[in-house]
């Protein structure tokens, strides 16, 4: 368990290199989609492991590092990778850098991953806009003692994926002339690969993708009143639909493909997220 004061203290170190900037917007990048930090101007970049309390990125094709600047006319926070449960972390170190994102003055999460296809409509390449997700006995970033400085004890969740924001994306990709998906995110920890019979039971239960990500970080961010979308990017069908193993490989490949449909939406959405969306 972590106390108040030691958020606190990641703040204030970030503070100290980021000066009077103050972010708006944290986006998180996931899995082969890191390349976005790199677009941020006036970039400060600040690597995991000189932050107070943070946990090092282990993840394939993360760089491990926060990136502070402007994105698409954006104050922005980039996680330019993150924290899985996979790695060895509770789920509380997982959500860890969302509470300190608010301690600098972030009002919105604009989070993302990469996920197999539940839904047999789906196709590799497709975006997902997360409507909601499902999360069964995996860990949840607010067990323990509350901070009341960040949220109530009790948190509630239905609207987690804030409305106003996901109809704005709809708005956008129609703009973009793009077909943008929209459903359910089911949470796995991971690392291994769900079971063809886990796929079929959360198909069962509403799922429509599968991630081992992005919902410790959302409990958390509702929990202290930020605004939430997300996004998921299809980078391979699920255990037991294709008739083939799945490889982590063929996932950053897939991301690479579909990275400029990606990110045109994701940078027309950016310039939106002002915190007041209900």
């Amino acid at each position: 368990m972590f106390a108040y004061e030691e958020y606190e203290r990641s703040a204030c170190y970030i503070r100290s290199r980021i000066g009077d900037f103050k972010p708006e917007v944290l986006l998180v990048l996931g899995s082969g989609l890191g390349y976005l930090g790199d677009c941020v101007e006036n970039a400060v970049k600040i690597p995991y492991g000189e932050i107070p309390n943070f946990a090092v990125s282990t993840a394939p094709d993360h760089a491990g590092r926060l990136v502070f600047g402007e994105l698409s006319g954006c104050r922005v926070m980039v996680m330019q990778g993150r924290m899985h449960i996979y790695e060895g972390y509770s789920a509380e170190k997982a959500a860890y850098p969302v509470r300190v994102a608010r301690l600098l003055g972030v009002h919105s999460m604009l989070v993302t991953n990469a996920c197999g296809a539940i839904n047999t409509a789906y196709s590799v390449g497709d975006i997902m806009l997360i409507s909601d997700h499902i999360r069964l006995f995996d860990p949840c970033p607010l067990i323990g003692c509350n901070i009341p400085q960040f949220g109530p004890r009790f948190c509630d969740m239905t609207y987690a994926y804030t409305p106003a924001y996901r109809e704005m994306a709809r708005r956008q990709a129609q703009r973009l002339g793009m077909t943008l998906r929209e459903g359910v995110y089911f949470y796995f920890t991971g690392p291994q690969f769900e079971t063809p019979a886990e796929i079929r039971a959360a198909r069962v239960l509403g799922g429509d993708a599968a991630g081992m990500s992005t919902v410790p970080e959302v409990i958390a961010a509702a929990h202290c009143g930020m605004k939430v979308l997300g996004f998921s990017l299809v980078t391979n069908m699920c255990a037991g639909i294709e008739d083939k193993k799945l490889d982590g490989v063929d996932v950053v490949a897939a991301a690479e493909a579909s990275k400029d449909t990606f990110s045109a939406l994701v940078l027309a959405c950016l310039p939106h997220l002002d915190g007041k969306g209900e």
